[in-house]
């Protein structure tokens, strides 16, 4: 935190349009102030309210951290003032200049926010949305960040526009999702070229938009997945052939097995109906799950399961293990629900691409699986556990049961190197 002189303090005011500009008290501050630090547009619109900005020392907003640096020589010498975009501290700079200055030395003057302003013109209620800042973000699995909510307000940037966002959506989901959502773009909200949009996700996708935009994203009907529990989906409920699905208990075991980072890397080799990548996805949209599966059947069941519970962060590879695992980032946890006979070389292949302190979890169906899979872990130099599954099912007051064949869990954990332990 940089120290700087306690009589003098930096004004960060919000600037929702020319008309803050109209309070005396804002122009005051302003007129009073040694320095200002404001964008071009700030400037163009504080212009004709100033006769003169020649006796204020203007710094230009960007970059960051050299306007920082300026601001805080030059409050050594009398008060700063920042006019920043809408209300400062949400998504917008005031973090930065808290952090930078310390509480002790701001004064804020918050205005309407850019959500406030976008929501009152599309006549929008909005204490129901949720938001999300697109600045600077990693786009590559959007649909799973941003499809998961029914009514969304993103602040956009300018490389993820509104026309962008709905060109990936369609790519990412496909053309049937085109009809579910209804997008709400607000230019240049406060200023005399203003301009409002809404349309579906095609009809956007084909437009062009000012750098300054906000966007509402709203599912038209609720989703039918959002009404399903996050975690727990049942056999009857997802989509599989010939019984070839991993059995509820069993899947809630390898999922505690597997402890799954938020955000992430998971790969579902050998994945069947893809019941544990599935669960997966939608109890943690920020993970990325690849699901491996040659089986067209197969195949086809985890595309409708995709699909239907709209876990969009589960992207499939159509192909063998572990031919096919190249071409995937490297993991953060390890799934084998099956091997195609090539348990070797695809737990060769997943020890070495394993991200620090990452886990591989089989399950054993077979007996040949679960004899050879811990010393092929072990080799990897990976801890092992075992656990023994034995499952009973009944139903009260009926006295039949059904017991289901046992299923062995291995675990194999990444060792700490020396280093990482000497780091600590």
């Amino acid at each position: 935190m940089i120290q700087t002189s306690k009589q003098t303090v930096v004004h960060l005011i919000g600037v929702e349009s020319s008309r803050i500009f109209s309070d005396t008290s804002i122009l005051d501050l302003i007129r009073n102030c040694r320095t200002l630090v404001l964008s071009k547009r700030h400037q163009a619109l504080l212009a004709p309210f100033l006769d003169d900005l020649s006796t204020i020392h203007l710094i230009s907003i960007a970059p960051i951290q050299a306007a920082l640096e300026q601001a805080s020589r030059k409050l050594t010498q009398g008060d700063v003032v920042v006019l920043a975009s809408g209300d400062p501290l949400f998504f917008g700079i005031g973090r930065t200049l808290l952090q930078f200055f310390g509480p002790d030395r701001i004064v804020i003057h918050p205005t309407l926010s850019s959500m406030q302003l976008a929501f009152s013109r599309f006549k929008i209620p909005w204490d129901d949305a949720r938001f999300i800042s697109l600045h600077g973000r990693e786009t590559n699995n959007l649909a799973a960040t941003l499809l998961t909510q029914d009514k969304l307000f993103l602040f956009t940037d300018r490389h993820s526009s509104p026309d962008q966002i709905a060109k990936s959506l369609l790519t990412e989901c496909g053309s049937g999702i085109n009809s579910e959502y209804l997008l709400h773009i607000a230019e240049n909200l406060g200023m005399d070229d203003e301009r409002l949009h809404t349309g579906t996700l095609a009809m956007i996708a084909e437009q062009t938009f000012s750098p300054l935009n906000v966007m509402i994203l709203m599912r038209k009907k609720a989703s039918q997945s959002s009404m399903v529990p996050c975690f727990g989906l049942s056999e009857e409920e997802i989509a599989h052939s010939r019984g070839l699905i991993t059995k509820n208990e069993v899947r809630a075991a390898s999922l505690h097995a597997l402890r799954l980072p938020r955000h992430g890397v998971l790969w579902d080799i050998g994945a069947g109906s893809g019941a544990v990548g599935l669960e997966a996805a939608r109890l943690f949209p920020d993970l990325q799950v690849f699901a491996v599966e040659r089986g067209e059947e197969q195949v086809e069941n985890i595309l409708k399961n995709r699909e239907q519970f709209q876990a969009w962060n589960l992207k499939l590879h159509r192909g063998s293990a572990p031919d096919i695992l190249s071409a995937l980032p490297d993991p953060d946890r390890v799934f084998i629900g099956g091997s195609g006979g090539q348990l070797q070389a695809i737990i060769e292949h997943a020890a070495k691409r394993l991200n620090p302190e990452g886990r591989i979890v089989i399950n054993a169906v077979l007996e040949k699986t679960a004899q050879d899979a811990p010393p092929l872990l072990h080799a990897q130099r990976l801890d092992v556990t075992l656990s023994e599954i034995k499952v009973t099912r009944r139903h009260y007051p009926e006295q039949n049961s059904q017991t289901m064949h046992p299923i062995t869990i291995i675990v194999g954990r990444k060792k700490k190197t020396k280093q990482e332990k000497t780091d600590e």
